[in-house]
């Protein structure tokens, strides 16, 4: 999955912008350059250029680089947990649900979607150096993540198709860092089958 097709299929829109132009699309076309370049990489101009408004506009909106990035932070995981709770709960039974969160960051991870890179790695991880306001916003987002895992262990076991005897924090820690570190092996040209082998190993944890 794309992060353009995931940003298309989003109708979410941010409130508290100035409306002289369509903020959720700018958004979308900054997330690319922050992905692409990451946050120190990305320029002003750059941005500008990619979110298609002029200065007035542009400092209207976001005062600096660290607003349009936080902003469109927001943006990217209002999407994408959109769409991957959308496809997790595709999902029969708890197994099947981790797989198929594990079978998104695969699918991420390749091609174009993962030669561009992800938010989080190429500019969130980056920043949360750099900048308290972004530190919590990137451990908030990735908190939420490894509950969201979690509960879906805990909801394997309830059903029987996780092993009762895991202990579902530890788990979803290791499988959250193996989703992260395949969006950080796409940069290099991940393959489909080899993101697929991940897929699988990880899978046997809940054995």
């Amino acid at each position: 999955m794309s992060l353009t097709a995931d940003l298309a299929k989003s109708g979410a829109r941010l409130r508290g912008r100035p409306r002289e132009f369509d903020v959720d699309a700018a958004l979308d076309r900054a997330i690319v350059v922050f992905a692409e370049r990451g946050y120190q990489g990305a320029s002003i101009a750059e941005l500008k250029a990619a979110m298609g408004l002029a200065s007035g506009s542009l400092y209207k909106a976001f005062p600096d680089k660290l607003a349009i990035f936080l902003a469109a932070f927001e943006r990217y995981k209002t999407v994408r947990d959109g769409v991957l709770q959308a496809a997790v709960g595709k999902g029969k039974t708890g197994r099947d649900k981790v797989r198929r969160l594990l079978s998104y960051y695969a699918e991420a991870s390749v091609g174009e979607s993962g030669r561009r890179g992800c938010l989080v790695v190429a500019g969130a991880t980056e920043l949360a150096l750099l900048n308290e306001e972004a530190a919590r916003t990137v451990a908030s987002a990735l908190l939420r993540n490894l509950s969201f895992l979690a509960d879906l262990i805990r909801e394997g076991q309830g059903d029987g198709s996780i092993s009762p005897a895991i202990d579902p924090e530890p788990v979803a820690r290791t499988l959250l860092s193996l989703g992260q570190g395949l969006r950080v092996l796409g940069k290099t040209g991940l393959q489909d089958t080899d993101a697929e082998a991940v897929v699988e190993t990880a899978m046997r944890l809940l054995d």
